[in-house]
C-alpha cells in the first residue's frame, strides 16, 4: 500500500511500471539496458479515489494525463532501474499530496485608513508642486 495522505492509500497493484532505454550519460552501457522507468496510474478506473478526488487530480495534472485517464510519471535520473522506480514512486506520491492538499481561502483585505490618507496627501503635494511650476513669474524691476 502506498500512503498518499491520512485518508487515501493506493494499492501497489494499481500502479504499472515499464522500463525503456534512458538518455544521458552512461557510455556504451546506456544502449544495452533499460533503466528509464515510467509509472502508469489508471486514474479514471481507480477504486481507491473518490470521484471528487479524481476530478481534482485531472484538473490540476491535466498535462500528465492522457485521453484515457492514465497518469504518467517518468524517472531516468540514475543508471539503476530500481532507484528510478523508487524515484518515480516518490514523485507520484508527492504529486498527489500537492494536488489533494486543501488550498487556504484568501481573505479579502482592504486598504488601511492610514494608507489612504498618505496617498491623498501625496497627491495634494504633487498637485501643489505642479501648480507652482505653472504660475506666471512677473518681472517687475
Amino acid at each position: 500500500m502506498i500512503q498518499v495522505n491520512e485518508r487515501i492509500s493506493i494499492p501497489e497493484d494499481e500502479l504499472t511500471f515499464t522500463a525503456s532505454r534512458s538518455g544521458g550519460p552512461g557510455g556504451q552501457h546506456v544502449n544495452k539496458v533499460s533503466s528509464k522507468i515510467t509509472l502508469w496510474f489508471d486514474l479514471a478506473n481507480s477504486p481507491s479515489l473518490s470521484p471528487s478526488d479524481k476530478e481534482l487530480i485531472a484538473s490540476r495534472l491535466g498535462s500528465r494525463i492522457d485521453k484515457d485517464g492514465i497518469l504518467r510519471v517518468t524517472s531516468q535520473t540514475t543508471r539503476s532501474q530500481f532507484s528510478n522506480r523508487e524515484l518515480a514512486t516518490n514523485r507520484f506520491i508527492e504529486l498527489l499530496r500537492d494536488v489533494l492538499r486543501q488550498l487556504q481561502k484568501r481573505k479579502k483585505t482592504g486598504v488601511s485608513k492610514g494608507a489612504k490618507l498618505r496617498r491623498l496627501e501625496e497627491k495634494k503635494q504633487r498637485g501643489l508642486l505642479k501648480s507652482r511650476r505653472s504660475e506666471r513669474v512677473t518681472d517687475e524691476d
